[in-house]
């Protein structure tokens, strides 16, 4: 059960204002999750208690009624056993191996402004998936880390700016060009301690324990 600690500052994570973006991508992120939750055989409530995310929240998501956080996000993707990435996967008229620029969804983080694009073709069978980062200047998110469901591993390879990724209180700052690998195991920090934008491409490898992952994408 969570408490009311836990759900008061998850609501400090959420607006309940309608996002404006093209097509609403968070009725995408909704029938997304609820079609990821449906496959594991997962109710409301028992999503809830692997994801620390309250059942309000997580209807609230599903219904494409609040624009979640990426923190918030990152923790209903670790209850699920997939990574924050394939919460934004639609699906395509066209599956194949090329994804065009243009089919590339885009999400926004409302609480730092970060801007997230999925690169990578979602129903092309492989083990990796590509996502481009823009971070804003002295921005900073946290998370939590993967859930014991999935291994996740990545590597962040700067292409513009300054990050600083801290991670078991170790810090790396990177400049352009570094590459830093890492699995996702606990709290993640990433920091722009800078006046400047940063972008960085995010290449992101998962073996989930069990038989989480799904690559027909549905939306």
């Amino acid at each position: 059960m969570l408490d009311n600690d836990s759900s008061m500052k998850e609501h400090t994570d959420v607006s309940t204002e309608p996002d404006a973006a093209p097509e609403d991508i968070n009725q995408r992120i909704a029938r997304r999750v609820a079609a990821l939750r449906a496959e594991r055989g997962l109710s409301l409530e028992a999503l809830a208690a692997r994801s620390d995310v309250s059942r309000s929240t997580l209807s609230l998501i599903e219904r494409g009624e609040t624009s979640a956080t990426a923190v918030v996000l990152e923790k209903v993707a670790a209850g699920l056993g997939v990574d924050l990435a394939s919460l934004f996967e639609v699906a395509r008229a066209l599956p194949g191996p090329l994804m065009r620029r243009g089919e590339q969804p885009e999400w926004r983080d409302p609480a730092s402004g970060y801007l997230r694009r999925n690169v990578s073709p979602p129903d092309f069978a492989s083990p990796m998936r590509v996502v481009e980062v823009e971070f804003p200047a002295g921005q900073r998110v946290v998370f939590e880390g993967a859930s014991a469901m999935a291994v996740i591993d990545q590597q962040v390879w700067l292409l513009e700016g300054t990050m600083e990724l801290t991670q078991d209180g170790q810090t790396h700052r990177l400049t352009k060009g570094d590459c830093l690998a890492m699995r996702l195991e606990g709290p993640m920090e990433y920091h722009n301690p800078t006046k400047k934008p940063a972008r960085y491409a995010v290449v992101i490898a998962t073996g989930a324990s069990g038989s989480f992952r799904n690559r027909q994408v549905t939306a």
